[in-house]
């Protein structure tokens, strides 16, 4: 793999992951177009669902630059689509340009359209290369498969990702101190605030939210803008105090869960893609014991008010790992459900 091509699949998932979390039902995606002698002439992402595709967007934006005709190789994070959903396919987008190589990080995970894309990119006479197969590319190919994790456990498993964030105290409870909310640093708060962002909502249950009315809302770190999420609470109706509620339903769409062995199927019925649990040891525990999770971000304080961050995933990737808090992480155990 050459080194432009390189550095153009750094530069696709950057520019992805600043979308991440507003994409929802589609996956992010990032795409760069490069010319013969690998300068970058146009680099894009998808923003939203109804909008551009990254490919598409990339070629508009090179046609808007007056470049379209320089264009030799796209690197792209995600197999480019080659049906018609919202908007039109990639495919074609590609082809009416003079591309002549498409470097393709991961092929598209839904197995009714898998491969598609590429094959009509070969029917058409272009040259596709599986960034999997480059004999260099094993980072970069688990990069884009990290940013793709979320869309791949909904379109293959049925349901988002699930994230589970709990912050613990020096004695190991997760009870604040008298009068607060939280007992993490300042960091440790807005690295969960990045979290929410970077999630399509929320999962919590009846006990946290009697105990302490939480906002849920992205604080600490700048939103997505108009961004409305799913907050998912899991409980009896009746233990949801209506003012709450009717707060919240101004920023979230608010659906109950009387019994956590339906959560699956709730969730499956969203377009979330990666969903975050806030919640106390009752719905943890739950959880835990119905292997509902995906990743489990522990964020323990010591006694000297140092946090440390560890992390038990059941996936060989997560998207924790698009985050720079990553580098602090530790990760305590790996489960590779069969």
């Amino acid at each position: 793999m050459p080194e432009q091509v390189k550095l153009a699949f750094q530069a696709a998932v950057a520019e992805a992951c600043r979308f991440v979390g507003q994409t929802a039902p589609n996956p992010a995606v990032g795409c760069v177009l490069l010319s013969a002698e690998g300068q970058v002439l146009s680099l894009a992402a998808h923003h939203k669902a109804g909008q551009l595709h990254a490919e598409r967007l990339a070629c508009e934006q090179a046609r808007a630059a007056g470049v379209l005709h320089r264009v030799h190789t796209a690197v792209v994070t995600l197999e480019p689509c080659n049906h018609t959903g919202r908007t039109p396919p990639c495919t074609e987008a590609l082809l009416e340009t003079p591309v002549k190589t498409i470097w393709i990080g991961c092929a598209d995970p839904n197995p009714r359209v898998a491969g598609g894309g590429a094959a009509r990119l070969v029917q058409a006479g272009r040259t596709v290369q599986w960034l999997e197969h480059a004999p260099n590319g094993a980072a970069l190919f688990t990069l884009c498969r990290t940013l793709l994790a979320p869309f791949v456990q909904k379109t293959v498993h049925g349901r988002p990702w699930l994230t589970v964030k709990q912050a613990l105290n020096s004695a190991g409870t997760m009870v604040p101190p008298t009068g607060q909310t939280t007992f993490t640093t300042p960091d440790s708060l807005i690295f969960a605030h990045k979290l929410r962002r970077a999630t399509d909502g929320i999962v919590t249950g009846t006990g946290t939210v009697q105990a302490d009315l939480p906002s849920f809302t992205v604080r600490h770190v700048t939103d997505h803008p108009n961004r409305r999420r799913l907050l998912v609470v899991c409980g009896q109706a009746a233990h949801v105090p209506q003012a709450w509620h009717a707060k919240v339903e101004q920023q979230f769409d608010v659906l109950l869960c009387p019994d956590a062995a339906m959560l699956p199927s709730l969730l499956a019925s969203t377009d979330a893609l990666w969903l975050m649990v806030e919640a106390g040891p009752t719905l943890l525990a739950t959880l835990k014991a119905q292997n509902l999770w995906d990743d489990w971000l522990s964020i323990r304080q010591n006694a000297a008010g140092v946090d440390h961050f560890s992390v038990s995933t059941r996936h060989d990737v997560t998207p924790l790992a698009l985050f720079p808090e990553w580098a602090r992480c530790t990760q305590e155990q790996t489960c590779f459900p069969e």
